[in-house]
C-alpha cells in the first residue's frame, strides 16, 4: 500500500516533528503546517485506526467516528498492508501506559 512519492519526500520536515517536546508544541506545529480539515481528517483516520486495533467492528467504529465505510476499509488497508507506522505508534503508546 506504500504509494512511492512523486518527487522526493522532504526529510527536515519529518525532523521538525521529532524535535517538538510535549503534546501542546505538537498541535501547535500541526495547528499552523494544516489546515482544519487536514487536521480532522487526520484525528478521524487515527480514531478509526485505533478502533480497528481494539477489535471493533466497522458498524461501530462508524457510529463512534462518523467516519465513512471507505474511510474505515482504506485505513484497515494500512493497518493490514502499511508500512506498520500504526503498529510502531500503538506498542509504544501500551509500553508507556504500563
Amino acid at each position: 500500500m506504500n504509494k512511492l512519492p512523486k518527487k522526493p519526500r522532504n526529510e527536515n520536515m519529518y525532523k521538525a516533528i521529532l524535535t517538538l517536546k510535549d503534546v501542546d508544541e505538537c498541535m501547535k506545529f500541526f495547528d499552523d503546517l494544516c489546515t482544519v480539515s487536514e487536521l480532522m481528517a487526520m484525528e478521524q483516520r487515527y480514531q478509526v485506526a485505533r478502533c480497528l486495533n481494539d477489535g471493533m467492528i466497522y458498524n461501530d467504529i462508524l457510529a463512534e467516528t462518523g467516519a465513512s465505510s471507505a474511510t474505515i476499509s482504506r485505513v484497515n488497508r494500512s493497518l493490514q498492508y502499511g508500512s506498520g507506522g500504526y503498529s510502531i505508534v500503538f506498542d509504544r503508546m501500551k509500553e508507556q501506559e504500563a
